[in-house]
C-alpha cells in the first residue's frame, strides 16, 4: 500500500513500502521513477550493500496476483529484469535474470490490495515501453501488447537441445512478457515452408524461429510463394538460436550493440531482444539458378572453401559450434582451387550515401490486427507419427551430406517459381552481362562470399559494416595463390571481425547490390543460407528492406 505519510519530490514517482515474497521479515522501499525501479532493504545496515537500481529498458514483464489461497487477502507484484551484469566465472557481460518480487498486505481488502498490485504492474509496463531506444539516430518503435507469436522450434536443431532451452529459458521468458504463443514442432524437412505456405497468418502478429538459420529459411520461401506474398512477407519475424552456426541470432545481438556472447547466454540475450519487440527492415536477397526456381536469402551465398566446410563438418555435429572450427582445419589440410567467373553490379556512392537515412528503420509488430485470439496452447507431434525427423540446421543447417545434396534437385511441392518482386538488375543467365557491370579478372579462387548480415556463425563475424537494411551485398572472395597460414590466419581474425585489417592482398571486399557467379567445374557445393542449392550459374539481386525481424 502506498505511504501517504510521505511526501514525494516528484509526482511522477511511485512509492511503497512492502515486504519481500520471498522473505516476510524483509521490508523494503520501493520507487519507480521514469526510468528506473529502486529498491531498498529498510535496515540499518549500510545503504549500499541494500540498495538497487534496476533500468527500466531491462524490463521485459511486470503483472499482479493473488494465491490461491483465499485466507490470504494480500496481493503480489512480480517484475522481470534481464540487465547486463559480469559474469561469475569469467570476464565481460552477459543478460542476467532479476526477479524482484513484493507481498502487498497493507489492507484486510484482497480486491483493494490487487487494485494497488495492479497499478504498480501498469505503470511499471508502460514506464518501460516508453524508453525507447536510440540506433545509428533512428528512434525505433515499440510493440503493442499482448503479442501473439507462433514459435515454429525444430528438435534436432544443433546438439538436439532446442526443447530442452526452450522449457529452461523461452517459456518463462515469453510468460513474463505477457506474449501468447503457440509452440510448434517441426517433424520434417520442409514442414516449416509448408505450413506458413497455408497458415491464417492473421492469428499471428510474428513467427519465431527457434533452430539454427535453415528454419528461417524455410519460412521466408515459404511466405514468398503464398499469393498473398506482398503481406505475408512484412509478417515481422524473431529468430532465436537454436542450432549450430545461428549466424542471424548472432547478428541481431551484435546490432543491439552488446559485446559478444555464445550458447546460452546468446539464446538469453536474443529472447530478451525478441521480449522487448522492436521490428526493423530486413534485406532479401533474391537468386536466380539455371533450372532451378528463383529463391530467397536472407543471410548468405558460398561457393568453395566456405560452402565445403559448411558441408563437409556435418559430420562433427555433435560438437556443437565448434565443428566450424574442425571442418575449417581439416579442408586447409587439402586446400583446393575453385575456377570460374564472378562479376557484379557496384553498389553507387549515392546509394551509399543513402544508407544512413535509413539505417534500422523500423515498425510496430501489430500490422496484423485480428480479434482471433490463438488459445496458448502447445501444439506437438503424437508419439505414433509416422514423419521422419530429417531437418536443416547448421552455419545454418543440420542435416547430413548425403541427404542435403538429395534435396539440392527441388522438389515436386516446390517447382513452381515463388512469387516475389521484380528483379530490375538481373538479365537472364544465358544473356550477356550489362556494360555498366564488373567482371573480376581472376579466374582461380579459394572462396566467394556474398553475406548481408554481421556474421557467419556466432564467433566468425564475417561482415562487421553490414547491417539488417544497407540494401547492399557485402562481397568477400580470396584469390587462389593464398598460402595455408593465411587463410587460417583470415579465419582467426574473422572471430573478431578484424581480417579486413590483415591487409591480406588475396581478399577483395566489394558492396555490391547483384552478382553473377559462373563455375566453371561440372560438380561442386554452392550453398544459400548454409543450404545447397543446384550446382551452376546462379546471380542475385538485393532488395532492401523487404521483409521485417523482430530486433529489439
Amino acid at each position: 500500500m502506498m505511504d501517504h505519510r510521505r511526501t514525494e519530490p516528484d509526482r511522477n514517482t511511485l512509492y511503497g513500502e512492502y515486504t519481500l515474497t520471498s522473505n516476510r521479515k524483509v521490508r523494503c522501499s520501493v520507487n519507480l521513477t521514469e526510468k528506473d525501479l529502486v529498491v531498498q532493504r529498510l535496515t540499518s545496515a549500510p545503504v549500499g550493500r541494500n540498495k538497487v537500481a534496476l533500468s527500466l529498458k531491462d524490463c521485459i514483464g511486470c503483472r499482479a496476483y493473488r494465491e490461491d489461497d483465499n485466507a490470504d487477502p494480500a496481493a503480489y507484484l512480480a517484475a522481470y529484469f534481464y540487465p547486463l551484469r559480469r559474469r561469475w566465472m569469467s570476464s565481460g557481460v552477459s543478460r542476467q535474470r532479476v526477479e524482484q518480487c513484493f507481498r502487498l498486505a497493507a489492507l484486510q481488502d484482497p480486491r483493494a490490495n490487487l487494485d494497488e498490485a495492479e497499478k504498480w504492474a501498469r505503470a511499471v509496463r508502460e514506464r518501460a515501453a516508453r524508453q525507447q531506444q536510440l540506433r545509428d539516430g533512428v528512434l525505433l518503435s515499440e510493440l503493442s501488447r499482448p503479442c501473439r507469436m507462433m514459435l515454429l522450434v525444430n528438435p534436432q536443431s544443433g546438439k538436439g537441445q532446442a526443447l530442452i532451452l526452450y522449457n529452461n529459458h523461452i517459456q518463462r521468458m515469453f510468460n513474463e512478457a505477457g506474449i501468447i504463443h503457440t509452440l510448434v514442432i517441426t517433424e520434417r524437412q520442409n514442414h516449416a515452408r509448408e505450413l506458413v505456405k497455408e497458415a491464417d497468418l492473421s492469428q499471428w502478429d510474428a513467427l519465431v524461429i527457434m533452430s539454427g538459420d535453415g528454419l528461417l529459411y524455410e519460412v521466408i520461401n515459404g511466405l514468398l510463394e503464398r499469393p498473398d506474398w506482398e503481406e505475408a512477407i512484412r509478417t515481422p519475424l524473431g529468430i532465436l538460436p537454436g542450432g549450430s552456426g545461428n549466424a542471424l541470432a548472432a547478428s541481431v545481438h551484435h546490432y543491439s550493440g552488446a559485446s559478444p556472447v555464445s550458447s546460452e547466454e546468446l539464446l538469453v540475450s536474443c529472447g530478451f531482444l525478441l521480449c522487448k519487440g522492436l521490428v526493423s527492415r530486413m534485406d532479401l536477397v533474391s537468386i536466380h539458378l539455371s533450372s532451378s526456381p528463383r529463391l530467397f536469402s536472407f543471410l548468405s551465398l558460398a561457393w568453395g572453401f566456405v560452402a565445403d566446410v559448411d558441408i563437409e563438418s556435418e559430420k562433427y555435429r555433435h560438437v556443437g559450434a565448434a565443428r566450424f572450427t574442425v571442418g575449417t582445419l581439416v579442408r586447409l589440410a587439402s586446400l583446393r582451387v575453385y575456377k570460374g567467373r564472378l562479376a557484379y553490379l557496384p553498389a553507387s556512392k549515392d546509394h551509399n550515401n543513402q544508407e544512413g537515412l535509413r539505417n534500422n528503420m523500423t515498425v510496430p509488430c501489430n500490422n496484423q490486427a485480428s480479434s482471433l485470439t490463438p488459445p496458448p496452447v502447445l501444439c506437438r507431434p503424437s508419439r505414433d507419427s509416422s514423419c521422419h525427423n530429417t531437418f536443416h540446421n547448421s552455419c545454418h543447417s543440420n542435416n547430413s551430406l548425403k541427404v542435403r545434396r538429395s534435396e539440392s534437385t527441388p522438389s515436386r511441392s516446390a517447382t513452381k517459381a515463388p512469387s516475389g518482386p521484380p528483379d530490375s538488375l538481373l538479365v537472364p543467365l544465358d544473356q550477356p552481362l550489362p556494360a555498366n557491370w564488373v567482371v573480376v579478372p581472376e579466374e582461380d579462387f579459394v572462396l566467394m562470399l556474398a553475406m548481408y548480415q554481421s556474421h557467419l556463425a556466432e564467433d566468425l563475424l564475417a561482415a562487421p559494416d553490414a547491417i539488417l537494411d544497407d540494401g547492399v551485398i557485402h562481397l568477400f572472395y580470396v584469390r587462389a595463390g593464398i598460402s595455408r597460414t593465411a587463410l587460417l590466419r583470415l579465419f582467426l581474425a574473422m572471430e573478431k571481425g578484424a581480417h579486413l585489417a590483415t591487409n591480406c592482398q588475396h581478399l577483395v571486399h566489394t558492396k555490391v547490390r547483384a552478382l553473377r557467379l559462373e563455375p566453371y567445374s561440372p560438380k561442386g557445393i554452392i550453398t544459400v543460407d548454409g543450404e545447397v542449392v543446384e550446382y551452376g550459374p546462379l546471380q542475385a539481386e538485393v532488395h532492401r528492406g523487404l521483409s521485417r525481424l523482430i530486433t529489439g
